[in-house]
């Protein structure tokens, strides 16, 4: 076990960061994206200090093989676009750098400060980066080319400890980002590690916050957990904290009124869990599975209960708003499991159906 030392303004040389050498993290090598290790070797070539970071770390610790390899480093966004012709810069506020290989991607950040608070967009040091992370087990940095990571919040004891604990206060965490309430539930499941009393206390307290995050960013986090093969115990753990009721209100309207239902339901979202072989819309169809098995006439429905079917699916997974076309797929895919066949047409927006009838008749493309 080492040490990080870092020289203060006055002088001082102080203690930052534990570094746990490889026989230590047991990182295996070839567990990393060598795209990743590659973008990591160009940005310390140039002399900017890089890393693998957050929940990759963590995956890699334990032996998994991560979705995704996020990079931070201490070059800006224009310096990281210039150092790599296959990337964009996106962002307003906070800038990032997507790096394309191929259809894999990338994201690159640069530290952020501390000077506005957990949520600075303004770019800081590592010490002032590790700070504004959400929880300790996310806040691993590993260097791929010495093999070390350093750990500045005392997150390897609760790797050890297998708890999940906030980095941030209590009494700001989630108000800076409700959103942080449902990732605990996911980490807590993902990594079987136990969500302390206090947590648990204030999650249900605040679960409200949730009121205010817009439709687009649950959509994205619903996305997450149907994606993940942890599908059924997050959404169990969301709703014992009482948040899920804020992702999918309707879902749980139908948990509290038919008990059996709520079981059916997470039986729907285990046996379709993550997978690499998954039909186009299999997993947003394990939401509306169990609602349209209830709310549908099977025995008398046809092709021409597609439109009522989609328009009810639609309305059930409310505030989230998946694209049109792969909740058409989720529903058609549910029609065919019953031996229902829908031909393939596109349903009109309310401005769209304006304008054909407008039209003259011989412009209209018949549906």
């Amino acid at each position: 076990m080492r040490y990080r030392y870092v020289k203060q303004a006055n002088g001082k040389t102080v203690k930052t960061a534990t570094v746990y050498t490889a026989d230590e993290h047991r990182i295996k090598p070839e567990s990393v994206d060598k795209d990743a290790v590659y973008i990591i070797s160009r940005l310390q070539a140039q002399g900017h200090e890089s890393y693998i970071v957050g929940g990759a770390v963590r995956d890699l610790m334990a032996g998994k093989l991560p979705k995704d390899f996020d990079i931070v480093t201490d070059a800006n966004p224009s310096k990281i676009k210039k150092l790599f012709r296959n990337s964009r810069i996106i962002g307003r506020r906070f800038r990032l750098v997507h790096v394309y290989f191929g259809p894999k991607m990338f994201e690159v950040s640069t530290f952020r400060s501390l000077k506005d608070g957990p949520t600075s967009n303004t770019y800081g040091t590592i010490e002032e980066d590790v700070l504004r992370r959400d929880f300790t087990v996310n806040a691993f940095f590993y260097d791929p080319l010495k093999q070390l990571v350093l750990d500045y919040v005392g997150g390897m004891k609760d790797v050890r400890a297998k708890r999940i604990r906030p980095i941030i206060p209590l009494d700001l965490i989630f108000k800076d980002d409700p959103v942080r309430m449902v990732r605990a539930a996911k980490y807590g499941v993902s990594t079987g590690y136990a969500l302390p009393f206090f947590l648990r206390w204030k999650i249900k307290k605040e679960a409200p916050l949730l009121k205010t995050v817009s439709p687009s960013r649950l959509t994205e986090e619903i996305n997450k957990i149907i994606n993940s093969s942890y599908a059924a115990g997050i959404v169990r753990k969301l709703d014992s904290l009482g948040l899920y009721g804020y992702l999918q209100p309707n879902a749980v309207e139908l948990f509290k009124i038919k008990p059996l239902f709520k079981e059916q339901y997470l039986k729907s979202l285990d046996a379709h869990n993550g997978g690499s072989e998954r039909l186009p819309g299999e997993a947003l169809s394990s939401l509306i599975r169990d609602y349209l098995e209830v709310s549908l006439d099977w025995e008398n429905a046809g092709p021409e209960s597609f439109k009522d079917a989609l328009l009810a699916a639609r309305s059930f997974v409310l505030p989230i708003n998946p694209p049109r076309v792969e909740i058409e797929l989720a529903v058609r895919l549910i029609f065919r499991e019953h031996g229902i066949t829908v031909r393939k047409y596109r349903l009109l927006s309310e401005g769209e159906g304006k304008r054909r009838r407008r039209a003259p008749a011989r412009n209209k493309t018949p549906e």
